[in-house]
């Protein structure tokens, strides 16, 4: 190897290893929030429903109600990003979510818990995809899997960490009362104090963040350089799905098929996220209890879901990688039907779990490789928009309606279960025409 591929070898390790440190743990730590802020219901809900008179279906509808306006905002709020600028743009959306969560302490009802959860999540929407686009500006392609895999981690972890916490928070009830402080129920406590931080990150984001390589004064000149013509090169290089309208995309095959591959894994998640705690307590468990236990098939999918990453990045293949996990979640959710007792439980979920998060590094690396530089800002957050409202929104409701109607939460997965499957086929058959399509291209050049 000569001098000169040595030192540009150099170069990009140091360059790489800089970016990833100065962004990646601190996106890590925002997502955290972004995730517990949404899922926290979910703990909430043990003692929340009796507090405001819940049934599983109005549960399942408020919880539903987020993904709608998430839905409804998503791509415009990318699209703003693209234009502000993430600095400002992932601050704003931050500082706003955090206070719509803190005011969650105050619905007394269900309509002013539906008109809460709606607003949350147009608070929240773009958060996502506007960090997996903002990695794009900053990764070449041979470390988006695992980068975003690595990023991705905060939503197991945010269910890890945040269930023994929000549990703990619960313990709360009434207890600052006799200090003097409020007397707020230990919902109303857990909305305001995992809300808190989320405005103090948010306020962060205007010092740590920078818009694009061209402006990283934290940088040397040597690495800006490095980095901005390597992204420029591989920019340059043609997808199927290239620089179109809007309405353009919303009829592209390739968005529309990545759409609702990704609908099964967020499906996954979100009925989990949602439902698990209640799914775990009806074991007898105390709410204490349900919070640790609960934490157990997260802290398995953090794990899993980086070595997935890695390994996608190491074989240089993204279809493959995608299609097992969603099989896996699949599986694991079709197999709750079975499982008679607490362990068999947690061992089905554990599957469902590990498959919708090990497939997320691949897939967002497999999307954006596959949408140009014109088109990644909508694309990116129509995927994520459109798979939230059909994968969270829909089946959230789904599990509550069915619950309600046969007291059985596993009947109200199969559904999911069926999705998932279905989006594993998807994308294998998606990446044959993907491939064909390249080979054409290739001929014709």
């Amino acid at each position: 190897m000569s001098a000169t591929a040595d030192e540009t070898q150099t170069l990009e390790a140091t360059t790489m290893r800089r970016v990833i440190l100065r962004l990646v743990p601190f996106l890590m730590v925002c997502y955290f929030f972004a995730l517990l802020d949404r899922v926290n219901v979910g703990f909430a809900a043990l003692q929340m429903n009796h507090d405001l008179g819940l049934t599983p279906a109005m549960f399942g509808f408020a919880a539903s109600l987020f993904f709608v306006s998430y839905f409804l905002v998503e791509v415009p709020s990318n699209l703003a990003l693209q234009r502000v600028g993430a600095r400002r743009w992932i601050a704003r959306i931050m500082i706003t979510w955090g206070l719509v969560t803190m005011g969650m302490a105050l619905v007394v009802g269900p309509t002013s818990l539906y008109a809460m959860r709606f607003i949350l999540g147009a608070a929240e929407a773009g958060f996502f995809p506007g960090a997996i686009l903002y990695l794009t500006y900053w990764l070449p392609s041979r470390y988006r899997a695992r980068v975003m895999a690595t990023f991705t981690v905060s939503i197991p972890l945010a269910t890890f960490l945040g269930s023994p916490l929000s549990v703990t928070l619960l313990e709360l009830d009434g207890l600052l009362g006799l200090l003097g402080l409020l007397g707020l129920k230990g919902w109303q406590w857990l909305f305001v104090l995992e809300g808190l931080p989320t405005v103090i990150l948010g306020i962060a984001c205007l010092f740590v963040l920078t818009d694009k390589p061209k402006d990283a004064v934290w940088l040397a000149p040597a690495q800006r350089d490095w980095l901005v013509g390597r992204l420029a090169t591989e920019a340059a290089g043609k997808t199927p799905v290239g620089h179109i309208s809007l309405w353009g995309l919303a009829r592209n095959k390739y968005f529309l098929t990545m759409a609702l591959v990704c609908a099964g894994a967020s499906a996954t998640g979100s009925t989990l996220s949602v439902w698990q705690p209640q799914i775990i307590k009806a074991f007898g468990l105390s709410n204490l209890q349900t919070g640790f236990v609960n934490s157990v098939p997260y802290g398995i999918a953090t794990l899993l879901m980086i070595l997935w990453g890695r390994h996608s990045d190491c074989r240089a293949e993204r279809t493959w990688h995608t299609a097992i996990p969603l099989l896996l979640a699949g599986l694991g959710l079709a197999a709750l039907n079975l499982a008679g007792g607490l362990t068999m439980t947690i061992v089905a979920v554990s599957f469902a779990l590990v498959g919708a998060y090990a497939f997320k590094g691949p897939f967002w690396a497999l999307s954006a490789g596959w949408l140009s530089a014109g088109t990644l800002a909508a694309g990116l957050a129509g995927i994520n928009a459109i798979a939230n409202l059909i994968g969270s929104g829909l089946m959230v409701n789904i599990v509550g309606l069915v619950k309600t109607a046969t007291g059985s939460f596993a009947l109200g997965l199969l559904p999911v279960a069926l999705l998932d499957v279905a989006a594993a086929l998807c994308v294998l058959t998606i990446s044959r025409a993907h491939a064909r399509a390249v080979r054409a291209q290739a001929v014709a050049a």
